[in-house]
């Protein structure tokens, strides 16, 4: 008897497959098509079919190997009838020989992640045109999302993503891990990039949880194959040692029923011990090697937090002196930010301020700065400069969980001066 599905469960079912998977099916059909248009447009229709199917045969037991096998079916049906069809017979020939294998291996969905990277980080394409096409296939954001990370017009955005697809098509760039030179030229963008998409689901621009554990777990995964491959072994596994030690505290962040909970008032029995302890075993090799990068310092600052007892007994000192190499190394608003918040918990409160006087004319719409201002204001004892500046940061943020935090610190701001 055929299983029927409700439109809620096939749209949840999809969702779910696309959240989680999106990366590895658009890489595997990009990988035989050598199409980045093509791939997406073919799964785009694998989807429609799931939506008009699975209400009268029920969701697939695999629903990402479903998308994927029909998806390869259109490819070829689409290569069949391109006026290049000689030109695309090796992409056809792979095609049919991976939907030949289908039924040996249904539930495999080839990963090919690593080599779309590498793909979109080729140096024919600009840097902020390499983040924003992995962002888009493999991370799976919207254009509007990568715009707003950009700081540009979602229809800058739009054409910037497009430009690069066409280039990497009319180049002939191959979908593929580069061999030594090139790979080795290539890592620190793909590092770059594996850091945004990190920082993408750490600090989401929008909606209600300030956490998209899948993009996480997305660059988890891409940093420790990184680790297998860089020959930058160094800050491979600073970075790696990075998102370590940040998403150990995730459940933590969540643990106020879904709010958003900030590092000083995180319940550290809840931190990944075991992904802790890999972050200090990776930085103990890493740092040895005499290549010290932002990403192992980076690491160190994470990794000094995830050492502390507890929020009280935080190196916030050393913190502070780590930030001070990092503003050489790397120098940028938001280092000098997070420079300013280290060194405020050190006990040089109005040094942090006079920093951030320095600074707010290039931030004026970064919400976490005013958070920043607001919560150092009210620790010096500036409480209407304090309150204005919660209101500033309440009224920039676009994230539910974190909103509701930023008014319950006012209102306890305002109900202590009374």
């Amino acid at each position: 008897m055929t299983m029927k599905a409700a439109p809620t469960e096939i749209h949840r079912a999809i969702d779910s497959v696309l959240r989680a998977d999106r990366g590895r099916l658009l890489a595997s059909l990009s990988a035989s098509l050598q199409d980045f248009a093509l791939a997406e447009d073919c799964l785009q229709e694998a989807i429609t079919i799931a939506l008009q199917k699975w209400g009268s045969t029920g969701v697939p037991e695999v629903p990402q190997a479903w998308l994927l096998s029909v998806a390869r079916r259109r490819a070829i049906d689409n290569l069949r009838r391109s006026k290049v069809f000689t030109q695309k017979s090796r992409q056809l020939a792979m095609l049919q020989e991976e939907a030949s294998d289908e039924q040996d291996r249904k539930h495999d969905i080839p990963d090919y992640r690593l080599r779309l990277i590498f793909t979109c980080c080729h140096p024919a394409l600009n840097t902020s045109a390499q983040i924003a096409l992995t962002l888009h296939t493999l991370g799976g954001l919207s254009t509007a999302e990568i715009a707003r990370a950009f700081l540009v017009p979602t229809s800058t955005m739009a054409q910037r993503i497009t430009r690069a697809k066409g280039k990497i098509k009319q180049a002939g760039i191959p979908f593929e891990i580069p061999d030594e030179p090139d790979r080795s030229a290539r890592n620190q963008t793909v590092l770059k990039v594996i850091y945004f998409i990190y920082n993408e689901g750490y600090s989401v621009t929008q909606g209600q949880s300030q956490l998209r554990i899948d993009l996480c777990e997305e660059a988890l995964f891409l940093a420790r194959m990184m680790v297998d491959l860089s020959l930058d072994k160094a800050e491979s596994m600073g970075l790696l040692a990075l998102i370590l030690f940040s998403h150990s505290r995730h459940r933590a962040r969540l643990a106020n029923g879904g709010g958003f909970t900030p590092l000083h008032l995180q319940d550290h029995t809840l931190w990944d011990v075991d992904m802790i302890a890999e972050g200090h075993a990776l930085l103990e090799q890493a740092l040895p090697l005499g290549q010290l990068g932002v990403y192992q310092l980076q690491g160190a600052i994470h990794g000094l937090h995830c050492a502390a007892p507890s929020a009280e007994q935080t190196d916030w000192s050393q913190i502070a002196a780590l930030y001070t190499i990092l503003m050489r190394m790397e120098p940028s608003k938001i280092v000098a930010l997070n420079q300013a918040v280290a060194i405020s918990f050190s006990g040089q409160t109005e040094a942090a301020l006079n920093i951030l006087k320095s600074i707010e004319g290039d931030l004026q719409e970064y919400q976490p700065f005013y958070a920043a201002k607001a919560d150092i204001l009210t620790r010096l004892g500036y409480s209407k400069r304090a309150d204005k500046a919660y209101d500033v940061a309440i009224g920039l943020s676009k994230i539910d969980a974190e909103r509701h935090f930023l008014l319950a610190q006012k209102k306890r701001l305002r109900n202590s001066r009374h």
